[in-house]
């Protein structure tokens, strides 16, 4: 899945990107704001891909003045698949939650990080899982590996990206040397209380726009999807 433009990974074309602008826009807006907002072809590619998608009676076209303001036309056949292709950063996140919500040992928390989460990764990024365990459940408790396992098969299947898990208990979340009291900003809470609830004081996530990189943290416990990897190369 292209990480930073989920719906480019069914629709690769300039419409995509588009498309994903409508989907998430709440006004009307221009062609040259929704190439802006899109961040990909030039204004003249935007604006055929807009007339063109206003044939197909998908997209609304509205005169303002000497300007032209496009929308989703939501009540189209297409705009619900549309609407899901472009939001599947939302629905995979809620697919994770819920495969938790049936865990028996169930963490103290979990979050996505790293390029899922900043939206600035693409097809070949890896997908990296924070998980805090009790600290009573071992590494190698023949459930808790069962469960990670079938997550890892899980975020591969639905996804075709290789898969990190970083699996910590909370004392080794808050003991380990250096104390780990900045953790890679933004995340994307999947269950439990907030991360920073669980880091020692003083807590400090990184919001100053610093992408702390992934080698930081640390090799992963475990990865999943190496031959998706090579497929793709």
């Amino acid at each position: 899945m292209d990480l930073s433009r989920p719906i480019s990974t069914v629709i690769p074309s300039l419409d995509g990107p588009v498309l994903q602008v409508l989907a998430a826009a709440d006004r009307e807006l221009s062609g040259r704001q929704i190439h802006s907002l899109a961040d990909s072809g030039s204004v003249a590619g935007v604006r055929l891909v807009l007339q063109r998608l206003a044939t197909t009676g998908l997209v609304h076209v509205h005169e303002s003045g000497n300007s032209l303001l496009y929308s989703l036309n939501r009540k189209h056949l297409a705009a619900q698949a549309v609407e899901l292709l472009a939001d599947l950063r939302a629905t995979f996140a809620a697919n994770l939650a819920a495969e938790f919500a049936t865990w028996t040992i169930a963490p103290l928390h979990a979050s996505l990080f790293g390029p899922i989460a900043r939206s600035d990764g693409d097809l070949d990024s890896d997908i990296d899982l924070l998980l805090v365990r009790p600290d009573e459940v071992a590494p190698d408790n023949l459930l808790w590996v069962e469960q990670t396992t079938r997550l890892l098969e899980q975020i591969v299947a639905q996804t075709g990206n290789p898969a990190n898990l970083y699996d910590l208990t909370h004392t080794e979340l808050t003991t380990a040397t250096p104390t780990p009291t900045t953790w890679p900003h933004p995340t994307i809470p999947l269950t439990g209380p907030p991360l920073a609830t669980l880091l020692p004081n003083p807590l400090h996530q990184r919001e100053d726009g610093i992408r702390a990189e992934v080698s930081d943290l640390g090799e992963p416990v475990r990865g999943w999807g190496e031959a998706a990897t090579r497929a793709r190369s």
